[in-house]
C-alpha cells in the first residue's frame, strides 16, 4: 500500500494535500514540507476505562499541587505541580531552561521517582551540570533517548511520579516517518505525552525551543494541547531571569517568577522590586518610578527617558521594554494638551533591568519621565507616579492601587501621584496627591507647566 502524504506548514501547522508556494493560513512563502502519514488505521488514543464522575463528587477527588521546592517556580505554576499536568517551558538557547528543570527534577526526586530524559545531552553531561550547580538528587533517573514510545515504556517500568523531557523538538514517534522537530512529529509526540499524563495522573515537563520571533517552535496547536505554557526570558549578559506563565489551567496566567543566574545555577529572588530600582535616594532628570502588577506580584520599576534636540528631518522614537505605539500616543497627548513642543526632539525610553511592561498604569510615569528629561528637572525624591493617560489628557484610575502603594511604602517611598478616582486603602506612610488630568500631575511634580515654546 502506497504511503499517504500531505504537506504541512512549518510555521503554523496548516496542511494541504499538495504543495503550494504560499501557506493560505499564515501567508508565509516556501514553508510547506512533505509529511508521510501512518498507513492503516490510526492507533486509538482513548484514555482507557475511565468512568464519568458526578460534578458534586469532584471536590473529594481534587488533589493540591505538589511543591517543587523552588518557591518562585511554584508561584508561576499556581502553588505547585498538579498531578496529570502537562507543562511546556520555552526560552532562548542558553537562557537556563535545562538548568532550572534539572534543579526542579532533583528536588522533586526526594518525594517521588523522577525520570529526566534528554535527546540533546548524554547522561555524563547532565551529571556534570548537576555537580556544577550543586543539586542534591534523590530517586532521580537520567535517560538519553529520543523515541517517545521507549520513553513512556521506561517511565512505566520505573513507576515514576514525574517526567522531564529535554526537548520536545528532538523527540520523535515511530508511528511517523518524519524528522524530529517537524510539525507532524511535534504534534504527535505532544499528544502521546498528554494521554500518558492524564491516564496515570503523573506530571510531565516539556522543554521547547523558540523561533527567531520568540514563539515556541512547532504548531500553534502545541500550546493548546498542554495545560501550562511558561516562557523563560532574560538576556544572557544580565544575571536576572524571568519565568512567565502565558497559559495556566491551574493558576493565574501572566504570573511571574524571578531568578538570578549565579555560579551555582539559578537562585530564586524573593524580594524582586528592588532589582529594578537603582537604589539611589535621588533620581536623575528623566527618571520616574512606577509600580506594575505582574500576576499577583507588585514590582516597582524605573523608567528612563532621554529627550534631546534632533538634527534629522524626522525625530527618533525608540523604546526598550515599553510599546513604541504607547509612547507615541503619550507624546502626542503631551504636545496637544500641554502645548509642549516635542516635534523636533529625539525621545528614547528604557525600562531599567530588562523588564517589559504593558499595562496602562505606567502611562503617567512615561509622561513624567519624558517631561523630566525635556525640562532637565528631576522628580521629587521618593515619589511614585501611577495612572492611565487618556487621549483627552485625563488621568484614569488603575486597579489594585492599595497593593501598589503598600509595596512602595515597604521600599521607602513616601509620596505618590495617583488618579483622583483611584480606589484602595492608602498606607499611612504615603502622602497621595490625587490629580484629574495631566496638567495637574505636571504642576504637582514640577511646580508649573512648561512653556509651550520650551
Amino acid at each position: 500500500m502506497k504511503p499517504r502524504t500531505r504537506f504541512a506548514c512549518q510555521q503554523c501547522g496548516a496542511t494541504s494535500p499538495k504543495w503550494i508556494g504560499r501557506c493560505p493560513a499564515c501567508r508565509e512563502w516556501n514553508t510547506l514540507a512533505e509529511e508521510t502519514l501512518p498507513s492503516g488505521a490510526v492507533p486509538s488514543r482513548s484514555r482507557g476505562d475511565v468512568a464519568p464522575v458526578r460534578f458534586d463528587a469532584l471536590d473529594a477527588l481534587a488533589t493540591p499541587g505538589m511543591p517543587t521546592g523552588v518557591p518562585e517556580f511554584d508561584r508561576v505554576l499556581g502553588g505547585g505541580v498538579v498531578p496529570g499536568a502537562l507543562i511546556l517551558l520555552g526560552g532562548d538557547p542558553g537562557v537556563g531552561k535545562s538548568t532550572l528543570m534539572l534543579d526542579v527534577a532533583a528536588r522533586l526526586s526526594h518525594r517521588t521517582p523522577i525520570l529526566y530524559v534528554s535527546g540533546e545531552e548524554s547522561p555524563l553531561q547532565i551529571k556534570l551540570r548537576g555537580r556544577r550547580i550543586g543539586v542534591d538528587p534523590g530517586d532521580l533517573h537520567v535517560y538519553s533517548e529520543m523515541n517517545v514510545e521507549r520513553i513512556l515504556a521506561t517511565a512505566d517500568d520505573l513507576g515514576v511520579g514525574g517526567l522531564v523531557v529535554d526537548s520536545i523538538q528532538t523527540t520523535l514517534s515511530e508511528r511517523l516517518e518524519m524528522a524530529p522537530g517537524s510539525i507532524g512529529q511535534v504534534r504527535e509526540v505532544a499528544s502521546q505525552f498528554l494521554v500518558w499524563t492524564k491516564q496515570r495522573q503523573v506530571p510531565a515537563f516539556l522543554i521547547g525551543h523558540i523561533t527567531k520571533d520568540g514563539a515556541i517552535a512547532g504548531p500553534k496547536a502545541l500550546e493548546h494541547i498542554v495545560d501550562t505554557v511558561l516562557y523563560f526570558e532574560g538576556p544572557r549578559q544580565h544575571p536576572h531571569r524571568i519565568v512567565r506563565a502565558i497559559k495556566n489551567r491551574f493558576g493565574a496566567a501572566n504570573e511571574l517568577g524571578i531568578f538570578e543566574m549565579t555560579a551555582r545555577g539559578l537562585e530564586p529572588v524573593a524580594r524582586a522590586s528592588g532589582l529594578f530600582l537603582s537604589g539611589r535616594q535621588t533620581l536623575d532628570a528623566g527618571t520616574a518610578v512606577v509600580c506594575c502588577i505582574e500576576g499577583s506580584r507588585p514590582l516597582l520599576v524605573e523608567l528612563q527617558a532621554l529627550v534631546s534636540r534632533t538634527h534629522l528631518p524626522t525625530p527618533r522614537r525608540s523604546t526598550t521594554g515599553v510599546d513604541a505605539q504607547r509612547m507615541a500616543l503619550i507624546t502626542a497627548v503631551i504636545e496637544k494638551r500641554l502645548g509642549v513642543r516635542l516635534w523636533d526632539q529625539d525621545i528614547y525610553l528604557n525600562v531599567v533591568g530588562g523588564l517589559e511592561i504593558d499595562e496602562p498604569a505606567a502611562d503617567l510615569g512615561v509622561a513624567a519621565a519624558i517631561l523630566s528629561s525635556f525640562l532637565n528637572v528631576p522628580l521629587p525624591s521618593g515619589t511614585l507616579v501611577l495612572g492611565e493617560v487618556g487621549l483627552g489628557g485625563e488621568v484614569r484610575s488603575v486597579a489594585q492601587m492599595g497593593v501598589r502603594l503598600k509595596e512602595a511604602e515597604t521600599l521607602g517611598f513616601n509620596r505618590a501621584v495617583v488618579p483622583a478616582r483611584s480606589a484602595g486603602d492608602v498606607p499611612a506612610g504615603v502622602d497621595c496627591t490625587r490629580v484629574e488630568n495631566l496638567a495637574e500631575a505636571v504642576r504637582s511634580l514640577f511646580g508649573s507647566l512648561p512653556d509651550a515654546g520650551s
